[in-house]
């Protein structure tokens, strides 16, 4: 199996076990950042942009348990 650049919202959402509209909503955030391609501007987003997104997301629930535990 190749490995691709970009890969379309919808697996996306199945990566991160989210639905469709969840992912949609990272992108237009900003919280997850993407390019619109192709005539019906579908977006796009990085693996390595989603790649970076996830582990900013598993540091901000190191540091939120990290603060539980200090209470």
């Amino acid at each position: 199996m190749t490995s691709r650049r970009f890969i379309p919202l919808s697996e996306v959402s199945e990566i991160l076990d989210i639905s469709s509209a969840q992912a949609y909503a990272l992108v237009r955030s900003g919280e997850l950042p993407a390019i619109k391609v192709g005539g019906r501007g579908q977006w796009r987003v990085e693996m390595s942009e989603l790649d970076s997104y996830i582990e900013r997301m598993y540091s901000q629930t190191r540091a939120f348990v990290a603060g539980q535990q200090q209470e």
